[in-house]
């Protein structure tokens, strides 16, 4: 989250970690943050304005107090740099039992915490594309097909059944599961 050169300042990257392009125009950055790390998160944003969606999926947001330990189902956490500025960054808690992460929209959808991220070339951390695609085909906005339609051609074998498999479960009939079907397991 910081520049790494000491400022503590974060600063975006410059284009889709995945693809090595811009696709389109972010307006914030999206962070996934495992809940039981909440506290090093709220520690590192501590001069930040920090908001959470209370109640989720509402459209309202409340102060995130200092010290104060989010539990489900609050999991949306809005960031900006101070309180005039816009918002930049959206944190959204996810769950973990042990070295498993699990979805918080089913929690038998889960993954090795080792395998929720990666870093590009340039040495930025992002999502594995599979969970980032998991979470986008709920709406499956325009948006969310532009960026589906990027990352597939690079999303190995393995990345697509392991997408197909949570889409089935939470969405069976979602029409992304045509194009990774060939892949997915039974």
């Amino acid at each position: 989250m910081t520049d790494g050169g000491g400022t503590g300042r974060w600063t975006p990257p410059p284009r889709c970690s995945v693809v090595g392009r811009d696709l389109r125009p972010h307006g914030d950055l999206d962070v996934l943050v495992l809940r039981r790390d909440q506290a090093r998160a709220r520690d590192l944003l501590a001069d930040w304005d920090l908001y959470v969606a209370d109640p989720p999926g509402q459209g309202k947001l409340r102060p995130w107090r200092p010290a104060e330990t989010l539990r489900p189902p609050l999991h949306d956490i809005w960031c900006r740099r101070a309180a005039k500025a816009p918002w930049s960054m959206q944190l959204m808690l996810d769950e973990a039992e042990g070295a498993q992460w699990a979805s918080r929209r089913s929690p038998e959808i889960r993954l090795p915490v080792g395998r929720l991220g990666r870093t590009s070339d340039t040495g930025v951390p992002y999502l594995t594309p599979e969970v980032q695609l998991f979470y986008k085909a709920k709406e499956s906005r325009g948006k969310d097909e532009t960026d589906f339609d990027a990352a597939l051609p690079l999303l190995d074998e393995s990345a697509r059944a392991w997408l197909a498999d949570p889409i089935k479960v939470v969405a069976p009939t979602h029409p992304w599961l045509r194009r990774l079907l060939p892949v997915s397991r039974t």
